[in-house]
């Protein structure tokens, strides 16, 4: 028998150094591009994993 969450609560905490020289959010890194680069590339193989069921 399948098992079917209806609910789910995610609790994080955030906390922001203001030493630490915030950069604006325009001005992103080519470290930060590759990272959403790799997050895009792995979600599309788990969408064409499941269309292939």
């Amino acid at each position: 028998m399948p098992i079917e969450i209806k609910e789910l609560h995610i609790k994080i905490n955030v906390s922001e150094n203001s030493s630490s020289g915030a950069k604006p959010p325009a001005a992103s890194s080519a470290a930060e591009k590759d990272n959403v680069a790799e997050c895009v590339e792995q979600v599309m193989k788990i969408i064409e994993r499941k269309k292939e069921r």
